[in-house]
């Protein structure tokens, strides 16, 4: 049974500040609970090591669509299934809504479990929250790839 987790949340920054600052993959573990480290091994791969219920995972993703100050779309090529986007919606000049669907296979009763009883969405939420801090705190980001990626 796959789980969709959808939230949003508002940040004061510019758009192309919090875009920018999603495409720096290696700051993940800066705010996402559970992301051990993310190597960028091109313009459209990426290779993670997490940990999810205590257990260590590595899996590689794709990036399959990136729009600059829009959206970057992902799915995994390797280990759990998942699919998912970020989408960035000005609200004002300095002010960005940040929306993260995503799409994937719990595995194991530790996962399934977790799913059922919401802890995706909280998880998903939790992290949203983090990003904020990181980028209202810095107020400018840590980098950019401003690179396009068209939909296969």
């Amino acid at each position: 049974m796959a789980t969709t987790v959808a939230e949003s949340i508002d940040v004061a920054v510019p758009v192309r500040t919090a875009y920018n600052q999603w495409t720096q993959f290696e700051s993940f573990p800066h705010f996402m609970n559970g992301v051990e480290s993310i190597e960028q091994l091109d313009d459209t791969h990426t290779h993670w090591h997490v940990k999810v219920g205590g257990q260590d995972r590595e899996f590689d993703a794709a990036i399959t669509e990136q729009l600059p100050d829009e959206r970057v779309a992902w799915k995994s090529t390797d280990g759990p299934t998942h699919a998912g986007v970020v989408t960035f919606h000005r609200l004002a000049a300095d002010q960005t809504r940040v929306t993260v669907q995503l799409d994937w296979q719990p595995e194991g009763v530790a996962e399934k479990v977790g799913s059922v009883v919401g802890a995706d969405d909280r998880r998903v939420k939790a992290d949203l929250k983090r990003f904020k801090a990181f980028i209202e705190q810095r107020g400018t980001e840590s980098g950019a790839w401003r690179g396009q990626v068209d939909r296969p």
